[in-house]
């Protein structure tokens, strides 16, 4: 029997630093868990703490069940179709692509193709269920009308979710303004 992806050991990437004293930080950068560590600290001494975050960081990613083949997005597609628009929405096919990097979601009513950002399987599985749910409303509304978001907000956490978006946009909007003006 082959191990699957999720019992496969992610690689740890451990980064040092001078400007950093006292704390250690672990984070997924995509499918590598990456250490932020003081330069100073002896390995013997960081090594306990690696495997401490390490693994609470596995487990909250375990517990995460992001959809990410577009036939595991299909499947829950099918099923926020059932639980939000009883079933009723035609929904030809939804996939993710790697152009869309001013869009989270777009949607094509006339052919009932959605296609998602692949950056959103980064994000939280709520946050991507309210894109989907969002694109899924296009296919009976194809606009922003009141009709249209009385639709969306049959999912209980879009303002949740719209906030996080937002946050997201405008932090990418900071780098982006950073990295021009260190440019100019």
């Amino acid at each position: 029997m082959s191990p699957t992806s999720n019992d496969r050991q992610p690689e740890i990437r451990v980064v040092r630093s001078r400007r950093r004293k006292r704390t250690v930080e672990a984070r997924w950068v995509d499918d590598v868990i990456e250490v932020l560590a003081p330069a100073s600290m002896r390995q013997s001494e960081l090594q306990p703490i690696i495997d401490r975050l390490t693994t609470r960081l596995k487990r909250k990613r375990k517990g995460r069940r992001t959809p990410s083949s577009d036939d595991d997005l299909l499947q829950r597609a099918e099923a926020l179709n059932r639980q939000f628009f009883d079933g009723e929405l035609s929904l030809a096919s939804i996939r993710y692509v790697s152009n869309q990097h001013k869009r989270f979601g777009s949607c094509t009513p006339a052919r009932g193709t959605i296609r998602l950002s692949d950056t959103l399987k980064k994000y939280p599985t709520w946050v991507l269920d309210y894109v989907i749910v969002h694109e899924l409303a296009h296919l009976v509304e194809a606009n922003h009308s009141k009709a249209f978001w009385a639709l969306c907000e049959r999912y209980p956490l879009t303002e949740r979710a719209r906030g996080f978006l937002m946050a997201v946009g405008l932090a990418e909007d900071d780098v982006e303004s950073a990295l021009y003006e260190q440019v100019e």
